[in-house]
């Protein structure tokens, strides 16, 4: 029952702090470090028994570990998304899609660029900021309240696209390591969860849009609103070859080199960049720079999330809940996915909720006979739902940092459209998965 209350009290303290703008790299270790007191773990490897678990162990253990596994792939992943912010080339794509789609179809524009930059690999906040400007210009031509801007943004970015079979994004790739499987995995289930995700999501967003309206809302413009920031782009389908260079290098070397196709991907999506796009760079080294900084920073925050699951896994009340969720009647596919979803929303991560479940999860599903492709794409799906609660970096960065909005006016869009969709995604899998 202690444990328990640490364990609870713990990650309470996290979402708390992390709400209150506190940096990742210390709320984490922090509330591990109360997570471990309540538990009665030694603090210091010199003061545990060998073999026996410790705070600085366990921490360090899951920090450093996740950094050693995902390093290059976040590494290439900002650097390939700067080079087409930079270059201009992911806000010709961009632009491109919202004149072919038109003013009167705002909403889904923005839905529909955001989509084709994920899927293509480009990092879902690069594509955040790259779409955002001409997401406020096309809803103040609209006449659309801002508020939106958020939730259509994180629409077309974490829900269809970043856990849908072939996403060259990190979310779709972790499974691989565990799950021996690849990024194509359960892709017919997947196409279905994927067309039901965007047709009811984005009837949903209009359904909201539309309420706003009638209700008198309106666009407000802001002083501080940014410009797009160019006129001279790129040829938008000469910038879209970077992004199909990814897809097609991933899908060539999947079965080769497993998740370590998506650095050579990525790799790839970068080297064509530049030679496409390489007369409309403003500061091409700038731009690998500041790739390179936001690589480390991404890797460190989701790093200490999962040094905070490395802690909390060593608990007995970790250990409790696990086995409630493995236990729970019915397919596997519902526990592994419960498990998965409720650990990245706890975290905030749904990267980092795959990093610290799956190795505890696949060995017992796999013993049991659940087909690997299956529980690849269920949990990939499933730990994109919750980790969109309020206290998520994605969401956080999206709502106030890009967006310039309260939580408040925002956020019950974008967890509508980036939690409760895809677990309605979740169930649709595992109905579909059951069934056929």
């Amino acid at each position: 029952m202690v444990s328990m209350i640490g364990l609870l009290g713990g990650i309470i303290l996290l979402i708390v702090l992390t709400m209150k703008g506190m940096n990742l790299l210390l709320a984490a270790p922090f509330s591990a470090f109360i997570v471990a007191i309540f538990s009665q773990l030694p603090i210091f490897p010199q003061l545990a028994e060998e073999g026996e678990a410790s705070f600085l162990t366990n921490y360090m253990a899951g920090f450093s570990g996740f950094i050693m596994s995902w390093y290059l792939m976040f590494l290439f992943g900002a650097i390939f998304g700067k080079l087409m912010e930079d270059s201009g080339a992911a806000d010709s794509v961009s632009k491109w899609i919202i004149d072919k789609i038109g003013m009167k179809q705002a909403a889904l524009a923005v839905v529909l660029a955001c989509a084709v930059l994920t899927y293509g690999g480009v990092s879902l906040f690069v594509v955040a900021f790259s779409v955002y400007p001409m997401a406020l210009s096309l809803f103040k031509e609209a006449n659309l309240p801002r508020r939106f801007i958020p939730a259509a943004l994180a629409f077309g970015s974490t829900t269809f696209t970043m856990t849908s079979a072939g996403s060259p994004e990190i979310q779709n790739w972790i499974p691989i390591e565990f799950l021996g499987t690849s990024p194509y995995a359960g892709w017919e289930v997947s196409l279905l969860v994927a067309i039901f995700m965007m047709v009811f999501g984005y009837w949903w967003l209009k359904k909201m849009l539309t309420r706003a309206v009638k209700n008198g809302e309106k666009f407000e413009a802001r002083d501080n609103d940014p410009a797009l920031k160019r006129t001279s782009l790129p040829n938008p389908i000469l910038s879209m070859i970077p992004l199909i260079i990814v897809l097609v290098i991933s899908y060539i070397f999947h079965d080769m080199l497993a998740q370590s196709a998506l650095i050579l991907a990525l790799l790839g999506g970068c080297i064509a960049t530049y030679i496409l796009s390489r007369t409309y760079f403003q500061n091409v080294w700038k731009a690998v720079s500041e790739g390179t900084v936001g690589a480390l920073i991404a890797i460190a925050n989701t790093s200490a999330v999962v040094g905070f699951g490395g802690v909390a896994k060593a608990t007995p009340a970790f250990e409790s809940a696990v086995q409630f969720m493995t236990d729970i009647p019915g397919s596997p596919l519902i526990g592994g996915a419960l498990a998965v979803s409720v650990i990245a929303g706890l975290t905030g991560s749904a990267s980092g909720g795959q990093s610290i479940a799956l190795p505890l999860l696949a060995p017992h599903y796999l013993d049991i006979g659940v087909v690997p492709e299956e529980l690849h794409r269920v949990v990939a799906i499933s730990s994109g739902s919750i980790d969109s609660l309020p206290h998520g970096g994605y969401v956080v960065t999206t709502i106030r940092a890009i967006a310039g909005e309260e939580h408040k006016d925002a956020y019950p869009a974008f967890g509508a459209l980036t939690v409760i969709v895809p677990i309605l995604g979740v169930i649709l899998a595992v109905t579909l998965f059951s069934i056929f």
